[in-house]
């Protein structure tokens, strides 16, 4: 563990100018501590001496006073200035960090790396906070002002500085050796920590659908055993920052008491000057301190020190290189998928395998034209790969085997992978299993803010069934819609992104991608599901539905069976493409 890692001056802005502000006060604060000393032996050995009176000290009186004030001006800018960096530094490093993670995609973000980033951009790097305001300052000011102190002990009595010389380099060999150990034990308590979030997220996903099997009660042991691990893994850690503490406060102790007896015998036999032996015991001290305080403040910052070296491990993934093409007119296109095949995780299967599907997406209705809208289906047993045969058709994740292309109106053929998906993602809606709203109203969630013809809202609402929704709640539209849609039902959320769906222009968004849309829902809501269906359909637009329930594969045109395969059968699946 390096202690000032330079990635982390490259990936944060805020870190750059801290740093600088830091290595500029701990200069000050080496001659600050300097004058103390010599001011204080300069007032002091006269006044013991009695060879000086009060109006004889007033001038290094007035000095040594304003010394004082101007060490504690700062210690206090420094710990203002680190509590804004540290803020600052921590939010950069979570934007990188979640930015940097979607853009490496679902597929990386599921291959068991998600859950891990979820607790890194959240609690993690909070645990760089200590590191920024305690450790990295006392750690410039042992460069800066345990050299100056030394080289004034130096100049003021050189068997002292050769006692500091030889003892100082015990302190950070015992902080290396200590540690080391410190370092594995924050390391084991942080991924403790990722494993009881991932337990949590996990539960909390599959808390529905362990409610409606009875085995809610199930996960509890677990998450029970994951908290006891933590806390044991906490208690190490607290346990080796105690006792390391004490052997760098009696080392240093020991080696100030060294120096001390030194002078003082010294002084006895007139070896030495009263004046200039006041100035090393004062100095002796501050040589130590700042190593004293690196050695307390380590141990509470190895945390967040672990968590930003996961958060540059993330930042080091490679980012597949996006497509540079702007994304032709879908409507009146066909998307195609050869022959695709993806790895199902870290197991030996493709999930889809060999998949073929030929996806025309009609133009919408027009004057004088029939809409030709239709529904694909796609069916088959769980773990099959249906879900990720449509993160496949989005472009949301890579296929191992085969690729997807897309035909344009003109008869051109571009495959996927080299169209900016910024630019295709506005043509489709999708809705996974558990939309997401944005926050705001709930009239702002269903319209994106958008102005829309309110009679084309309430025809949507009165469809989807969100009318009866909006009735219910207290503020009707205006009522707030948290975070990823806090504050509705996981079915009130449903309604409201069917409603979101059925509001787009189908020429502009004629694709819609449905993810098993009745997977938690009642009969009603099953309704719902199939009446939005049937009027994106009479829209003219084309709707791919990942469906389980007979009800979804009766509405559909076409019915596709997604299957997985060994990956040593990569052909496997179905042969000739199937045609929407």
């Amino acid at each position: 563990m390096r202690p000032l890692d330079p990635r982390l001056l490259r990936q944060a802005r805020a870190a750059r100018g801290y740093v600088v502000l830091t290595a500029t006060l701990g200069f000050a604060t080496a001659g600050l501590v300097v004058a103390q000393a010599v001011l204080l032996a300069a007032i002091l050995a006269p006044a013991i001496q009695g060879t000086a009176t009060l109006p004889d000290v007033a001038g290094p009186v007035g000095l040594l006073a304003a010394v004082v004030a101007a060490r504690a001006a700062t210690a206090w800018a420094q710990e203002r200035f680190a509590l804004r960096a540290a803020a600052r530094t921590v939010a950069e490093l979570r934007e990188q960090v979640v930015v940097h993670a979607t853009a490496l995609g679902p597929r990386w973000l599921t291959s068991g790396r998600g859950p891990a980033v979820a607790t890194l951009a959240t609690r993690g790097l909070d645990d760089l906070e200590p590191y920024l305001v305690r450790y990295l300052p006392q750690l410039l000011l042992a460069a800066t002002v345990t050299p100056a102190a030394l080289a004034v002990v130096l100049g003021l009595d050189w068997v002292s500085a050769v006692v500091i010389a030889v003892t100082i380099p015990l302190v950070p060999l015992f902080m290396v050796l200590v540690g080391q150990l410190t370092a594995g034990t924050s390391e084991r308590r942080l991924v403790v920590v990722q494993r009881l979030g991932s337990q949590v997220l996990d539960l909390l996903a599959g808390l529905p659908t362990l409610l409606a099997f009875g085995r809610a009660r199930g996960p509890e042991e677990r998450v029970r055993a994951l908290g006891e691990a933590n806390r044991r893994a906490t208690m190490g850690t607290l346990r080796v920052a105690f006792l390391s503490g004490m052997v760098l406060e009696l080392l240093t102790t020991l080696s100030v008491a060294i120096v001390a007896v030194g002078v003082g015998l010294r002084l006895v036999h007139g070896g030495m000057d009263l004046e200039p032996a006041i100035a090393v015991l004062v100095l002796a001290p501050e040589v130590y301190l700042p190593l004293r305080q690196v050695g307390m403040h380590f141990h509470a910052s190895t945390n967040g020190v672990a968590a930003a070296q996961q958060a540059f491990e993330v930042l080091d993934e490679a980012v597949p290189e996006a497509g540079r093409r702007h994304a032709p007119r879908l409507a009146g296109s066909t998307l195609t998928l050869h022959g695709v095949g993806v790895r199902a995780g870290d197991r030996d299967v493709l999930a889809p395998a060999g998949l073929d599907l030929v996806l025309p997406v009609g133009p919408p209705a027009r004057a004088g034209r029939v809409a030709t809208g239709r529904v694909v289906a796609l069916t088959g047993a769980s773990g099959g790969g249906k879900t990720t045969a449509t993160l496949v058709l989005l472009g949301l994740v890579v296929p191992e085997h085969g690729r997807v292309t897309w035909t344009t109106p003109d008869g051109e053929t571009v495959p996927l992978a080299d169209v900016d998906l910024s630019t295709f993602w506005p043509q489709v809606a999708w809705l996974p299993q558990r939309p997401a709203l944005t926050p705001g109203t709930l009239h702002e969630a269903v319209t994106d803010g958008a102005d829309v013809d309110p009679a084309a809202v309430a025809r949507a609402a009165r469809t989807t069934g969100l009318d009866d929704v909006v009735a219910t709640l207290p503020d009707g539209w205006a009522t707030p819609v948290g975070r990823g849609g806090a504050g509705l039902s996981v079915g009130q959320r449903q309604r409201a992104a069917l409603t979101a769906a059925l509001l787009g222009d189908p020429a502009e968004v004629p694709l819609v991608v449905l993810d098993e849309p009745t997977a938690h829902l009642d009969a009603r809501g099953e309704q719902v599901v199939l009446d939005a269906v049937r009027a994106w359909r009479d829209q003219g637009r084309t709707v791919v539905v990942v469906a389980h329930r007979a009800s979804l594969v009766r509405v559909a045109d076409l019915v596709v069976e997604v299957t997985s395969a060994s990956t040593a059968t990569p052909g496997a699946g179905s042969k000739a493409p199937v045609s929407a």
